[in-house]
């Protein structure tokens, strides 16, 4: 096999994609998800002797949560295609656990005593043009038994939604130290074969608790920043301006959307999973989000090319466009696809989407 991802209900013959993913990703992409997720392992290894105490002593361990929360998401099933991105990341995740052993080494930790810390996962280091080879060792299938293995993925699958929630919360200034510190707990578990079946049935319990506490925390953050939902009547129709169509979950690249758009004469439109904006009070002083655009995530290919404007990724969910439309496609956050310009955030989360509105 190829590759080997079940993470999502469409896999093929509904057990894995093995060649090429249902959803349009391609083997080399989703092996290098499972290698980010190996090197945030070993990110992990050396953040566990971090207490809950020094994590909020340092402002500099609020961009390691985000990065651990952010390389997770970017694994999701469909929020990202971009092999160049998952170069980076896996480079960039390699360099922050040399340099977060390094600052352990100079609090004079002994590395030694650290668990896990003889894993290949706190020292394996790879170039560019070995990162295929090296994702082919160290994916799903590398656990042999199969109870230990559905498991150790029962509870990836868990972290990897926990973060995509404390990512969006994270984006608005809501963090829950704690929930991370349980996922890098979590990791450590995958890759540690001395934990018995039972202790590991008890993560997946934990994971649950944890995961509710993370819808917690986005619910907390997103009404906090936009008031409590209420029962909206929304527009399905169109008006004759241009427009902009955003896709995905990220309420506050939303909010910065509309704020760069007011008074500019450009349309804001939501599609599929963006639609539940319309009944957050805050959005509706903004009489350039006009309405919604479209139906279920899958139908993008005939909606976006009917649409005609621009069309902005703000999380998962993304279909392979068609070239008629790529051009059109703009990505931001977790997500990505090869040959769509990509919109970062500056060091202050803020976002510039001029060449959008443009």
């Amino acid at each position: 096999m190829s590759m080997y991802c079940f993470q999502c209900q469409e896999t093929a013959k509904n057990v894995a994609c093995t060649v090429n993913g249902v959803c349009g990703k391609k083997e080399d992409v989703a092996n290098l998800q499972d290698l980010l997720l190996y090197a945030v392992k070993g990110v992990s290894i050396y953040r566990s002797v971090a207490s809950l105490e020094v994590r909020n002593e340092h402002a500099e361990c609020n961009q390691v949560d985000f990065f651990i929360l952010e390389s997770l998401f970017m694994t999701i099933t469909n929020a990202n295609f971009d092999r160049t991105k998952f170069v980076a990341q896996i480079s960039a995740a390699i360099k922050l656990r040399d340099k977060i052993k390094a600052t352990a080494i100079e609090f004079g930790v002994d590395i030694a005593s650290i668990p896990l810390s003889d894993h290949d996962a706190a020292t394996f280091t790879v170039t560019e043009s070995e990162m295929d080879g090296k994702a082919a060792l160290v994916g799903i299938l590398a656990t042999a038994d199969e109870d230990v293995r559905s498991l150790r993925e029962l509870l990836v699958i868990g972290l990897k939604g926990m973060a995509a929630y404390g990512e969006h919360a994270f984006n608005l200034k809501k963090y829950n130290k704690e929930i991370v510190m349980f996922i890098e707990k979590a990791l450590l578990s995958t890759i540690d074969d001395a934990i018995s079946v039972e202790d590991r049935i008890s993560l997946v319990m934990e994971c649950g608790k944890f995961g509710v506490d993370a819808m917690a925390l986005l619910d907390g953050a997103n009404t906090g920043a936009y008031g409590n939902p209420e029962i909206t009547q929304v527009k399905i129709g169109t008006r004759n301006n241009p427009a902009i169509l955003i896709s995905g979950h990220d309420l506050k690249d939303l909010e910065l959307l509309l704020e760069q758009t007011k008074g500019t004469g450009v349309d804001v439109y939501t599609h599929s999973e963006m639609l539940p904006a319309h009944a957050y009070p805050f959005f509706k002083k903004f009489d350039n989000l006009y309405g919604n655009y479209g139906n279920a995530w899958w139908k993008q290919n005939v909606e976006f090319e009917s649409f005609n404007g621009p069309v902005l990724f703000t999380t998962n969910c993304i279909t392979p466009p068609k070239e008629s439309y790529k051009a059109r496609v703009y990505t931001t956050g977790a997500s990505g696809f090869p040959g769509c310009t990509h919109i970062d955030a500056n060091k202050d989360g803020n976002k510039d989407f001029s060449a959008i509105i443009e």
